[in-house]
């Protein structure tokens, strides 16, 4: 018993190690059970063991039928703040950049999301984490209220750090569901349709003005959202 033990923590600390090192990348699939029993010349329990554990410890992700394949590290934010997704993937030590798919100035008429009369931006992109899809973007600019973008591509900057760099906002509101990936989404982001997502809507002010509409999608284990709270007084 103690020998199946060790094994199935040899296994397991190879395969994170593999992950650790980055010779195993998030979307890389492990051998099949079977492949590592050979490998090891051990029962496929012992194998079955050591992914259970990985899985656990969110290295891996076990897909019936289909084998088990490197986890994507999850991003998380606080509920109610307003993070720049460069910055965090840049903080878990992930390259990161944004792909730019359309650029677009129209004059609103007060029925798209963003709600206003005048010249809107919108804006279309793809975030990429490690080389990787790791978020589908779609932003309206009021540009009434922030001019200077119409001088800007963002082709080099997301449209996101570049407002949250120089435009101060006084209100937001988030808007959270649970979605599957339609077929275009599924094609930018590299996942199957239908795929559960992670939507995020988020609408901000600047005393009330409005700055930016912003519907974001990701792959639903690739963003956790986090919020802390402590006891209102009942006294």
């Amino acid at each position: 018993m103690a020998e199946e033990m060790t094994l199935d923590a040899r296994i397991r600390g190879d395969i994170e190690n593999g992950i650790r090192q980055g010779t195993l990348k998030p979307g890389d699939r492990i051998p099949f059970e079977h492949e590592l029993a050979v490998q090891y010349g051990c029962a496929r329990a012992t194998v079955s063991k050591a992914l259970t554990a990985l899985s656990r410890a969110g290295l891996i992700e076990r897909r019936r039928r289909a084998g088990s394949f490197v986890a994507y590290p999850h991003v998380q934010s606080a509920v109610l703040d307003v993070p720049d997704i460069g910055s965090v993937i840049a903080a878990r030590g992930d390259s990161y950049h944004y792909a730019l798919l359309a650029r677009e100035e129209f004059s609103g008429h007060g029925e798209q999301p963003l709600g206003v009369k005048g010249p809107v931006i919108r804006l279309e992109g793809v975030h990429h984490a490690a080389s990787h899809p790791f978020g589908y973007e779609e932003r309206l600019i009021n540009l009434s209220a922030v001019p200077e973008a119409r001088e800007l591509s963002f082709a080099d900057e997301a449209p996101g750090s570049w407002l949250l760099g120089h435009v101060p906002w006084s209100d937001a509101r988030h808007r959270i569901a649970a979605v599957t990936a339609d077929a275009r989404i599924a094609r930018l982001l590299g996942i199957a349709s239908g795929t559960a997502c992670l939507q995020l809507e988020r609408w901000t002010w600047k005393m009330g003005t409005p700055i930016t509409w912003v519907l974001q999608v990701f792959p639903g284990d690739r963003y956790d959202l986090v919020a802390e709270f402590t006891p209102q007084s009942t006294g």
